[in-house]
């Protein structure tokens, strides 16, 4: 009997099979749960053929989480495949080339990041909740957002949003039994990661620094972290983010 056992997920962010999405999908499968994946667009047919490469062949939805129609029926949809949820998995992230220009970047750059990846927090959050009328958990995935990172710029103020939206998730959703929490993980050369220009600053000095090392191939490490919350090994916790970045968080220069 695996930690998921019996559980009903929606995991957005599946696009190809090395990104951490794709890997707490795998994991969840293989602890007994039920996933149903998102994606849209051009990218749609993608995960559909992704959804193959899981032990068990996972349903797909359309969702774009910046479209009120999508957010809208997404229960109804989702419906259609599980008759609920019990967790939910946010691995959505953008920023528009400018917004990666910290003092050159629009308001128009500033806002697609912000909204893609910061306000969608709470609309998937607020979307999937008709389907959570028995409590559940809401997942998060974040890059630390304490401080100013080289190159990360609009996008490090979109995830310091993206916290802060999540504590008050937590604030809102927990008298429904509904738990948020985040992962902050250390980079990851996923797809939307090798996007990032100057990605390579945190590959040369990550792993030197991190008392436990760190192998930026390998996405395991922070699934195996959404997986657990996603589980009901943390009932009481809530509002958090765990780090799953070879301790590198915790040390000084």
């Amino acid at each position: 009997m695996g930690i998921l056992d019996g559980k009903k997920l929606l995991i957005t962010g599946v696009l190809v099979d090395s990104s951490i999405a794709f890997h707490v999908a795998r994991i969840a499968q293989q602890e007994g749960a039920t996933v149903v994946l998102t994606s849209f667009g051009r990218a749609l047919k993608i995960t559909t053929t992704i959804a193959k490469r899981l032990p068990v062949p996972a349903e797909v939805v359309e969702l774009d989480v910046t479209d009120q129609g999508h957010l809208d029926s997404l229960a109804e949809r989702v419906g259609a495949h599980v008759d609920g949820l019990d967790g939910v998995l946010h691995s959505i992230g953008f920023a528009p080339p400018g917004a990666f220009s910290f003092l050159d970047a629009t308001w128009d750059d500033v806002a697609t990041a912000l909204h893609t990846s910061a306000y969608s927090l709470k609309s998937l959050a607020a979307a999937a909740l008709p389907l959570m009328s028995s409590g559940g958990a809401v997942v998060g995935l974040t890059f630390d957002a304490t401080q100013a990172w080289p190159v990360y710029d609009w996008m490090g103020v979109a995830k310091a949003a993206f916290e802060s939206t999540n504590r008050y998730l937590a604030r809102d959703l927990g008298p429904k039994g509904i738990r948020c929490n985040l992962v902050a993980a250390g980079p990851i050369r996923t797809t939307a990661a090798m996007s990032i220009p100057g990605f390579e600053v945190f590959e040369q000095t990550w792993d030197s620094r991190a008392p436990l090392g760190w192998d930026i191939t390998q996405a395991e490490p922070a699934a195996r972290a959404c997986a657990a919350l996603l589980s009901d090994w943390f009932p009481a916790t809530t509002g958090e983010i765990v780090h799953v970045d070879g301790g590198y968080h915790a040390v000084g220069a």
